[in-house]
């Protein structure tokens, strides 16, 4: 028993499974809900799923939960970002230490961890973990104590609460608005922002960042991919965000300027995947909403706090397609050539992602009347952990809010697991067998 959940492809659903049935648990105490009366069991266990996953919120986190209740929350969301980082490194060199010294020295290359210094990683983990956490705390802190009337002590819980939520990416606020009554607010947006992007780009790529500051033609191919794609994807979705909003009476129509770009680069930055939201999205366009589940599929980096198929496959598979146009033999990135295994595994992991949210979106549309795009639009929220919702989850049936809970779950731990497995199941065959070519197209 012990041996079969050693493999990291079973251990990592597992060790989830298990911290989230002890959150239901903790929040199913009385001493956890702010009132007694109701039903427990749904709330408490999609409230565990959601913070341990980054995820979606059913119930209102300030109103519903006492203190008690709200750290326990914290905790769900600190163990769910900083297991993630550390789980996701550590496959890598599970990984590595499986693949043979060519391909160990290649994944290091790729991946800028060395295979001696596990310690070191871990401890590196929690440094930047802290430091990112504690900085943001500060400034949200002095910002609801000076500049909206909070007292001291609260100021300072809700700043720590939200820092740990945006750097874990997770999208759990103590106001009841979310960011809404704080949509043209800097001081709080963006070190909110700033923290979930720091801690979406993912760890492997924090540490080249440091380690080769200004030196960007030393970064290694994954680092290029997700650094510069996430530049890309933050210009086109703050600007396309601006287009369909602009004159947006329900949205950022009645902001000044400076307050729509603020609001637009906040809602090109949460979809990926951190969650919070500074507008109201029933309200926004069709084509918002569009735009807004590309970012929430697409998610952040690997190796971090985020959900999504991760930049750097959707920009792998993107210049696969660009190698197929050009019809080239190999797909090289920043002078690299990309290994065929590298292209199945993302191309594996792209489909499948798909094939997820499909099912999730056609078994919410037989449980429930809402609208397809809101219905699409809450799946691929819950598989990408992104938490953004059009308002329909609270009030969807039961069984539909189980289907959320799961795509969470599988959207949580579901790549991670596919890709170690796949990486950890490489093997060569003796013999190949004759070619044939299908139509395709």
């Amino acid at each position: 028993m012990l041996r079969t959940l050693s493999h990291p492809a079973r251990l990592v659903p597992v060790a989830f499974l298990v911290v989230v049935t002890i959150g239901a648990v903790l929040l199913m105490l009385p001493v956890s809900r702010a009132d007694d009366s109701g039903p427990v069991v749904l709330p408490a266990a999609f409230t565990s799923v959601g913070a341990l996953t980054g995820g979606m919120v059913l119930v209102d986190t300030a109103t519903f939960w006492t203190p008690f209740g709200q750290a326990v929350i914290l905790a769900l969301i600190q163990i769910g970002g900083f297991g993630i980082m550390t789980l996701a490194t550590t496959l890598v060199l599970l990984v590595n230490h499986r693949l043979g010294l060519r391909t160990t020295l290649v994944a290091q290359a790729e991946t800028a961890v060395n295979l001696g210094e596990v310690r070191h990683i871990l401890r590196r983990i929690v440094a930047v973990t802290v430091l990112i956490e504690a900085a943001t705390a500060l400034v949200l802190t002095l910002r609801y104590w000076i500049g909206h009337d909070y007292s001291f002590g609260t100021s300072a819980w809700h700043g720590v609460f939200h820092s740990v939520s945006a750097f874990n990416n997770a999208g759990f606020m103590l106001e009841s608005g979310n960011l809404v009554g704080f949509v043209d607010d800097a001081w709080v947006i963006v070190p909110m922002c700033f923290a979930a992007i720091a801690g979406g780009i993912g760890f492997p790529v924090l540490v080249e960042l440091i380690r080769r500051a200004g030196r960007p033609s030393q970064w290694t191919v994954h680092t290029r991919l997700t650094v510069y794609g996430s530049a890309v994807l933050l210009f086109i979705g703050t600007a396309a965000f601006l287009a369909f909003e602009w004159g947006n009476d329900d949205t950022i129509g009645p902001l000044g300027p400076g307050g729509k770009l603020l609001a637009a680069f906040t809602g090109s930055v949460m979809p990926r995947t951190a969650g919070f939201n500074s507008i109201d999205y029933s309200g926004v366009a069709s084509e918002t909403l569009a735009v807004t589940d590309v970012l929430m599929f697409i998610g952040a980096g690997s190796a971090g706090t985020a959900g999504g198929i991760k930049v750097s496959t959707f920009f792998l598979l993107a210049f696969v397609i660009w190698a197929e146009v050009r019809a080239e033999q190999d797909v090289n990135v920043a002078h690299r050539r990309i290994s065929s295994a590298t292209q199945r595994q993302a191309l594996t992991v792209a489909l499948l992602s798909v094939g997820v949210i499909a099912s999730g979106t056609i078994a919410m549309l037989t449980l429930t009347d809402d609208p397809f795009d809101g219905v699409l639009f809450e799946s691929i929220s819950a598989f990408s952990t992104v938490g953004l919702s059009t308002g329909i989850t609270p009030g969807l049936p039961d069984s539909a809010q189980v289907v959320v809970m799961a795509l969470m779950f599988i959207g949580r731990v579901g790549p991670i697991t596919a890709a170690s497995a796949l990486a950890l199941r490489s093997r060569h065959r003796l013999y190949k067998l004759p070619e044939e070519r299908p139509i395709v197209g």
